[in-house]
């Protein structure tokens, strides 16, 4: 799939209506990986493409009444479906492109991101405004409730060696745009990296 927004938009547009019944186990998945990001109660976070907003309930039940829970996609259908699964209550959903978010610097403590980095016109551009907005030592976690290898397979391709996502190529991304990766992890049923904001 192309990463124009343009593109994006329209995929995922005219994929959301359907898209929770397509991947209906995902949740613990989700609710494991949000665990590993160490929120603490009052704490600020981004759900960065946030989709249909799988990962809003169990970042407000990590953060608490008082935290903040934000939830941004490109896609309008996406947060409309959101907010039809009444996923709204768990954040405030935002229309907008994570290249370019109307949020202060070091405004979070956290991003997670779910199938974030492929769609990204310009990952480098898109991984520095987020730390452009989370503050020095915040947390970033790129998840995918399944591995490289098994979603290649599952989109009938085989992975190759300038996959972003790889551990060789993601480290050094993530290093030029502001992040320190501190764990990997690529198992059949889990992708996720976890990366430190660094202190400039």
């Amino acid at each position: 799939m192309s990463d124009d927004p343009t593109q994006v938009r329209e995929f995922f547009g005219a994929r959301a209506a359907r898209w929770d019944s397509r991947f209906p186990d995902d949740g613990p998945a989700y609710a494991a990986a949000v665990a590993e990001l160490g929120l603490r109660p009052g704490a600020a976070v981004l759900d960065a493409g946030c989709g249909t907003g799988r990962a809003l309930p169990p970042l407000r039940a990590a953060v608490g009444p008082r935290g903040t829970v934000i939830g941004a996609d490109l896609t309008p259908e996406m947060l409309a479906e959101a907010a039809k699964a009444g996923r709204d209550r768990s954040g405030a959903l935002l229309l907008a492109d994570v290249a370019r978010l109307p949020l202060r610097d070091g405004a979070l403590d956290a991003v997670f991101g779910a199938g974030l980095v492929s769609h990204l016109a310009d990952p480098a551009r898109g991984l520095r405004e987020l730390a452009r907005v989370t503050r020095p030592g915040g947390r970033l976690a790129l998840f995918h409730p399944i591995g490289r290898a098994a979603l290649a397979a599952r989109h009938g391709r085989r992975l190759t060696d300038d996959d972003l996502r790889a551990e060789p190529n993601l480290r050094p991304l993530l290093a030029g745009s502001g992040w320190e990766l501190t764990a990997y992890t690529d198992e059949d049923d889990r992708f996720l990296a976890l990366a430190v904001r660094r202190t400039e």
